[in-house]
């Protein structure tokens, strides 16, 4: 019965994706459209051509990686400019920057994850790329439902701009990251209860049948934990990119349109990112309060949009909001490398010099 309920759901949620499709102006359409067609490429291109199956992936390879779809969301953001116009292309910038950093955080929890189910690292691409992979799915799903909940109420903003505020003064103020055990989360014990398991990894399955039945490997367990753990940091990163575009009334189309794309090419750009930064992450030691400083001019943003629209322009706001995230992000990074003078880790630079 869950499951039937399940299905209707996602069934009516993709009719009203279509329809919501068949109602964009020419113009949107066609970006959709164009933005389709250079991802199924690029994902081809990638698999095919960047990666290989139960290959360990270098430095030089991530780095490589990292360009290619780091660059496509750049060619993506000239095109929005040349099709939507400058301010969606500005807001589409903005928001791919914001979740860019925010990934950042995902990896060092991605990092604990592989540790913690001792994930052979020649499985590690297969790995992120299926759960990430199913973090877009979610993701698409939680943007369609907060979209529409903005649509209809649109006082929720402020809800989402309280709830930023809280949440980057918290990280702000933060001094450590708490400990995290992936075995002790309540993501893994709900799984452990409804999904028979086999502590091993079944040599790159994900489901093995031992005597007689079938049981789900510790890869298909870091699949959904990789999802799940995405799933979570979209609660703070979507509300803040709602905070970036412009969703006054009449605009809904294209801050649909901005927040679907930035979304879905920063979280793509995760993979590639994770091998390049995996023993550097941890250095990064100010890119938390760089980060909070960003959620809180978002969260009181959202909350003074009243009065902030009296004396500013939303193109001017767009401008403003590029300005502190790329002078936050890019500060705070370079912060923790230079003038902290903790650099990149000894196990980096090693192993970029044996490629």
């Amino acid at each position: 019965m869950s499951a039937f309920l399940i299905f209707k759901g996602l069934e009516q949620l993709i009719l009203s994706i279509v329809k919501s499709f068949l109602l964009l102006t020419a113009s949107d359409q066609l970006t959709y459209a164009v933005f389709g067609v250079v991802l199924v490429l690029a994902l081809i291109f990638d698999l095919g051509l960047l990666s290989k199956k139960g290959k360990k992936v270098s430095i030089r390879s991530a780095l490589y990686q990292t360009f290619f779809w780091v660059g496509l969301a750049l060619a993506f953001f000239v095109f929005m400019w040349i099709e939507e116009g400058s301010k969606p292309a500005l807001e589409y910038i903005s928001a791919y920057l914001m979740e860019w950093s925010l990934s950042i955080d995902n990896i060092f929890v991605f990092i604990l994850i592989f540790s913690s189910f001792g994930v052979k690292e020649k499985y590690y691409g297969r790995v992120l790329l299926i759960g990430i992979l199913m973090a877009i799915v979610f993701r698409i799903i939680f943007i369609t439902v907060g979209v529409a909940l903005v649509e209809r109420f649109h006082w929720i903003l402020y809800i989402f701009g309280v709830f930023l505020l809280i949440t980057g003064v918290k990280m702000f103020t933060s001094d450590d990251e708490e400990a995290y055990d992936p075995h002790d989360s309540k993501v893994y014990k709900l799984l452990k209860r409804i999904i028979p398991m086999v502590p091993h990894d079944g040599e790159g399955k994900y489901v093995v049948v031992e005597n007689g039945k079938r049981y789900y490997t510790t890869l298909f367990f870091v699949i959904l934990m990789l999802a799940a753990i995405d799933l979570v940091f979209a609660l703070d990163s979507i509300p803040a990119v709602m905070g970036i575009v412009d969703n006054s009334p009449g605009n809904e189309d294209v801050a649909k349109l901005v927040i679907y794309t930035s979304n879905i090419f920063a979280v793509l750009g995760l993979r590639s990112l994770f091998f390049l930064l995996r023993g550097a992450v941890t250095k990064f030691d100010y890119l938390q309060q760089g980060i909070a400083i960003v959620l809180i001019f978002i969260g009181v943003k959202m909350l003074a949009e009243h009065w902030i629209n009296m004396v500013l322009s939303k193109s001017e706001q767009v401008f403003i909001s590029l300005g502190v995230i790329l002078v936050c992000i890019s500060g705070s990074i370079f912060y923790s490398i230079f003038i902290s003078k903790k650099g990149l880790p000894e196990e980096v630079v090693e192993e970029d010099t044996e490629q």
